[in-house]
């Protein structure tokens, strides 16, 4: 069979596989956007209690609905596959490149050009530069947990996703500080590390231990058939957290969007290209570097997604609760979901197109 024929029978599987929850995702996700700013507007207290849950800016409620996002795609890592990632070198390199020598630098390039220059008149005068900070500090956190969700969803290799999240975080421990620096001009930058240290526990450690346990007793008790059982029962709880964390996010944020919608959009502008053109760049390298598509899916993501309770932590802490920089760093929180999941829609649905240039690039 050939490699577009290959594609196109994963691609009619999946689609068979998916119920009708799963085929009109987009309309549920609209739908929880909505009803997260109604009820932020009608039950604020509510809200205000469920936020103020927090660990090191480690926000409990949400931390839950996102280990029942990601131990789907834990239970699916085989650490006895990990030695082959390696020949997933020319994925990693990309993404590493993505994260770290262009999304810092191009956000900071996006934030100057449209914060500090074409929305300057309908922004306030005084938060300009700290609205600028705050997209800077967003774009040198690169996701962790998240990104096992935007894998799965793409079809991605589990064990490349894990490898290349636990680079990235080793990577940010010393790197985190000296490039906001350089981009804010500051000597000193104040990193939030219990934040950054209990996310990496919370959503990295103690799930994938955890996955690991439950995996080897699925195949103990059932093998093979009884994992993709779990996996299979798993897969609409998992969606319904995704739904629900949407809920909550919109929620928090609920007033804050109604009281100066206007802000809110003009900040998405930046982290909306930002988004788009590194998922892209992440994309098209892996294709001309022959990537598989399982490897390049989540490679598109992890270089487009942003660890957002690091930077809201970081920005409060350097700012203040107040501040713009914090406004936009939680700005980036609302579109983080519903715009991964358009970059989800746009990797699945070039899969074909994506083959067949990446069988041509490995061929040579």
């Amino acid at each position: 069979m050939s490699a577009s024929a290959q594609a196109e029978a994963a691609i009619q599987g999946r689609k068979a596989a998916m119920g009708t929850f799963e085929r009109y995702l987009t309309l549920w996700v609209a739908l929880c956007i909505v009803a997260g700013i109604a009820l932020g507007a009608v039950m604020p207290g509510f809200f205000h209690a469920l936020g103020g849950l927090e660990v090191a800016q480690v926000n409990i409620p949400v931390a839950a609905l996102i280990w029942l996002m990601i131990v789907p795609m834990l239970l699916r890592v085989d650490f006895a596959a990990m030695g082959q990632v390696t020949r997933h070198w020319r994925g990693i390199a990309v993404t590493l490149g993505v994260n770290w020598l262009v999304k810092p630098f191009s956000m900071a390039l996006h934030g100057w050009l449209f914060i500090g220059w074409l929305f300057r008149p309908w922004l306030p005068a005084g938060q300009i530069d700290s609205y600028i900070a705050g997209l800077i500090l967003l774009a040198a956190a690169p996701c962790t947990a998240m990104v096992f969700v935007w894998s799965r969803l793409t079809d991605g290799e589990p064990n490349f996703t894990l490898s290349q999240v636990a680079l990235n975080d080793a990577i940010m421990v010393v790197a985190f500080a000296p490039v906001v620096g350089l981009l804010l001009g500051l000597s000193a930058i104040t990193v939030p590390w219990d934040t950054l240290l209990l996310s990496v526990g919370l959503y990295i450690i103690v799930p994938l231990v955890a996955a690991q346990i439950w995996r080897r007793s699925l195949l103990a008790s059932g093998g093979e058939a009884a994992l993709q059982r779990t996996l299979k029962s798993l897969n609409p709880v998992s969606l319904v957290a995704l739904l629900t964390t949407l809920v909550l996010l919109f929620g928090f944020q609920g007033q804050q969007i109604l009281a100066q919608p206007l802000v809110i959009l003009l900040l998405a502008v930046p982290i909306l290209i930002q988004v788009y053109a590194n998922a892209g760049l992440a994309y098209l390298l892996n294709r001309q570097c022959g990537s598989a598509h399982s490897v390049a899916g989540p490679s598109a993501l992890i270089g487009a997604s942003n660890f957002f309770e690091l930077a809201v932590a970081a920005a409060i802490s350097l700012f203040g609760f107040e501040s713009g920089a914090a406004l936009a760093t939680v700005v980036g929180v609302l579109v983080e979901v519903p715009v991964m999941l358009s970059v989800v829609h746009i990797v699945m649905r070039t899969r074909r197109w994506y083959d067949r240039g990446a069988g041509r690039a490995a061929a040579r």
